[in-house]
């Protein structure tokens, strides 16, 4: 999964893990609201892309 991320989408990632740990030091809960809202999204996006590549053919 790495090397289909590049460099960019592998600070991102890093990024994103750092800012839900700055705000998991100050309210734990509103953290887990974040990381949640994010994995969702990151559902959200995966099924997309996963339905459009079958509509071209490539899944």
């Amino acid at each position: 999964m790495l090397d289909k991320l590049g460099t960019k989408g592998i600070a991102g990632v890093v990024c994103l893990l750092a800012g839900i740990v700055l705000v998991a030091v100050q309210a734990p809960i509103v953290a887990a609201g974040i990381a949640l809202v994010v994995a969702g999204m990151g559902l959200v996006a995966g099924g997309l892309a996963e339905n459009v590549m079958k509509m071209f053919g490539m899944a």
